[in-house]
């Protein structure tokens, strides 16, 4: 009776959680097959039509999402651009270089970013950051404007904003996450370092060498925070939908579009566009996903492969 205890317990916590992670599934495919059933009759009429075309016209009954997934895409990516090294460096920071006393302030400071409602993201965008975008594209240069990247009216509101605003946004998540894994960062690999004769940038790049798909997880989290923002990338990226590679030309993301239009979608064939809208963003976030973790399993291979051979070793040598 003593001994059938622990595998009662074990047996139980076994089943318990996992059940919770088939609920995670169920959720997951729920969410897919209503996003498919509510835009059923946009999929019937357009095709992959849907995902090719630039044309959103509600008026004629005409749409196309290609200008809301590279508006999606492209600020998505300047945001991450924008944020990775800062996010890294702080994370640096907190976790090898500042003293103790400011490490836990500075912690507060850095997750207190991610406590902002979006809103007040958006707010502050349009008051403080589109009118700073809106001087720093008058005085560009005349020669620089020529270029297709910065092309486009000085009004401020665009996708410079938006990437700026996006990276703010994306930062505490990043930074947050590339901390824990540099303290996981077993301590023995600093000091193995610094026997060898390395400089503190030479055990700090160690460092994060050993934590780099840790790392690498959390600048994909920080993507997936970006490719699905809403309100503030709203309020100030203008709402234009067209392709454009310009930092100041006004543009479109796909929530934007599904969080301005969907309240005044009165035609059955208007809302299942914006549901397809949804759709096409659950399934762009999900093979980002798929694609980052096969990167993280790739980089994790090498090392598992070692750890076997280290492993097989000593039976090796004892046969």
């Amino acid at each position: 009776m003593i001994g059938s205890r622990p595998r009662s317990d074990d047996w139980l916590f076994r089943v318990g959680t996992g059940i919770f992670a088939v609920l995670v599934i169920g959720v997951v495919s729920a969410i897919a097959l209503e996003l498919y059933r509510e835009s059923r009759l946009s999929l019937h009429e357009f095709g992959w039509r849907f995902w090719q075309t630039d044309v959103w016209d509600p008026v004629a009954g005409e749409f196309g999402a290609r200008p809301f997934i590279w508006g999606t895409l492209y600020s998505s990516v300047l945001a991450l651009l924008i944020a990775t090294p800062i996010a890294l460096g702080i994370a640096v920071c907190i976790s090898e270089l500042a003293p103790r006393p400011l490490q836990r302030p500075l912690v507060f400071l850095t997750e207190l970013l991610a406590a902002i409602p979006s809103i007040v993201y958006g707010l502050w965008g349009i008051f403080v950051l589109v009118p700073l975008v809106r001087q720093l594209e008058v005085h560009t240069p005349d020669w620089l404007r020529a270029l297709p990247l910065f092309k486009g009216p000085p009004v401020g509101v665009g996708m410079l904003s938006a990437a700026i605003i996006l990276s703010i946004m994306v930062i505490p998540f990043t930074s947050s996450i590339a901390r824990e894994v540099l303290r996981a960062v077993p301590q023995s690999q600093r000091e193995g370092a610094y026997a060898l004769g390395a400089t503190r940038w030479e055990a700090i790049r160690m460092a994060l060498f050993y934590a780099r798909t840790g790392i690498i997880g959390a600048v994909m989290l920080g993507f997936g925070r970006a490719l699905g923002e809403t309100m503030a990338v709203t309020m100030v990226i203008g709402n234009t939908p067209q392709i454009s590679l310009s930092l100041f030309a006004p543009q479109y993301t796909m929530a934007a579009v599904i969080a301005n239009e969907f309240a005044e979608a009165a035609a059955d064939l208007y809302l299942h566009a914006l549901v397809e809208i949804g759709l096409v963003l659950f399934v762009i976030t999900l093979v980002i996903n798929v694609i980052s973790r096969a990167f993280i399993w790739s980089l994790g291979r090498p090392a598992r492969a070692r750890r076997t051979r280290t492993a097989a070793a000593p039976a090796l040598e004892s046969a």
